[in-house]
């Protein structure tokens, strides 16, 4: 069958297909699986007495679970929860936003779909068409961006620089490069977007680098998309004081319960300007129809007294921040006597590991792990959006770009020990 060009474009092979088919496909008989490649969030048991207690709140109280499964929510979201996450940050952080601020899709990934296909790609201004694309100051910068536009070349991102310190180093935003670009094209980019914390590297962007990069969306005038998926006040997967919440009047938030416990459900929120939030909206009435209920339904209560918030504080932080410690001294251990670099663990679920010495390919390195029972994912995908005409050096020739690997380590501590002790086995094979 001939499919369209979209169609060619969506359905062939991209760095989070094979993420998702990793997380899904058995290995082949006899072969022990060391999952540590997708995005599933960890099972923390007090979360899930939380989800629990609530679920058995919607069964037992008259006819609310009839009424959950048996309607459509408007194209926007449920109205009761979007008036609670609007009330819960004008009240906890003073932010001027109210229920037309605030929108649900079906999980974060399908708003940024929606929003970059609405702020990139091919616009009629005047009579006459131009491009514009999104600008990702950050790069490396997360694989499910990466095959999210519906035209071709709709991305560019800015290279990283890094700070070593022994065998951990830190990314950093080059804002010289980054501001140079901009006031040669900004009149190409329709969009800049962050993930705080970084997915794939667990770095996260301070609170005065958010507040630059917001200082320089103003001046150009475009959105700054913050992803917020692993951030604060939920689900609060950040080691670091230097981190708070976000927003002004040129910021996309985008928000999610994914990763507090509730993938499956699929529940993305956008905070944003109202007319930003309409377009979703409609976007989506299209699309979808309506976003999925049953999280928004869980969680709305649990905002509107704080405990969501509270649990993130209390038991999910701490519970990431431990593992954390853990998978990063089995780093150390394991790769002792070789050359690496572990990028400083600040949060998210991810751990991202620069071997400076691999033989071959973090591509090739990943089937050669495949085949031990060890899943990851390879570096070269978190690299993308070149511009070398805007006068960007090739994300090819970033120094890391074919030498690291995303490791979760939100899995069973012995299943990622013995996963990491693996992968640094595999490296000293094939280190030049």
């Amino acid at each position: 069958m001939t499919f369209s060009d979209f169609g060619n474009k969506l359905c062939g092979e991209s760095g989070i297909l094979q993420l998702m088919d990793d997380i899904g496909k058995p290995l082949p008989k006899g072969v022990k699986p060391y999952r540590l490649g997708g995005g599933n969030p960890a099972q923390i048991p007090e979360i899930q007495q939380m989800y629990r207690r609530r679920m058995e709140q919607i069964l037992n109280t008259g006819d609310d679970f009839e009424k959950l499964i048996g309607f459509y929510d408007s194209p926007q979201g449920r109205v009761e929860f979007i008036e609670t996450v609007a009330e819960f940050f004008k009240n906890k952080y003073g932010w001027n936003i109210d229920g037309k601020n605030v929108a649900v899709s079906n999980g974060s990934q399908s708003a940024c779909f929606y929003l970059f296909n609405l702020l990139a790609g091919t616009f009629t201004e005047n009579g006459r068409q131009i491009k514009k694309r999104i600008l990702f100051p950050l790069a490396p910068d997360y694989i499910g961006y990466a095959d999210q536009g519906i035209e071709k070349d709709m991305f560019v991102s800015i290279p990283s620089t890094w700070e070593e310190e022994g065998n951990n180093f830190k990314y950093h935003v080059n804002f010289e490069l980054l501001e140079n670009y901009l006031e040669k094209n900004f009149s190409k980019i329709g969009a800049m977007c962050v993930t705080r914390p970084t997915n794939p590297t667990g770095n996260v962007l301070t609170d005065t680098e958010v507040k630059r990069l917001s200082s320089l969306a103003d001046r150009y005038n475009v959105p700054l998309i913050i992803d917020n998926a692993y951030g604060l006040p939920w689900p609060n997967i950040i080691f670091t004081d230097d981190a708070s919440p976000y927003y002004g009047k040129n910021i996309i938030l985008s928000m999610s319960l994914s990763k507090i416990g509730l993938p499956s459900l699929r529940t993305g929120i956008i905070i944003a300007d109202a007319q930003i939030v309409k377009a979703l909206g409609n976007l989506n009435a299209i699309a979808a129809l309506a976003s999925g209920s049953m999280g928004q339904a869980i969680a709305t209560p649990l905002i509107r007294s704080g405990e969501l918030v509270q649990k993130a504080q209390d038991f999910v932080r701490p519970y990431y921040e431990n593992k954390a410690k853990k998978a990063v001294a089995a780093f150390h251990h394991y790769f002792e006597g070789t050359d690496y670099r572990l990028h400083k663990s600040e949060g998210s679920i991810f751990q991202w590991i620069l071997m400076n010495n691999l033989s071959v390919t973090s591509k090739e390195f990943y089937s050669k792990l495949k085949e031990k029972g060890v899943i990851v994912v390879p570096g070269e995908y978190f690299f993308f959006g070149d511009d070398i005409e805007g006068g960007l050096p090739s994300l090819k020739d970033h120094a890391h770009y074919s030498k690291c690997l995303r490791i979760n380590y939100a899995g069973p501590e012995d299943e990622v020990e013995q996963g990491i002790k693996i992968i640094a086995d595999m490296y000293r094979k094939f280190s030049r």
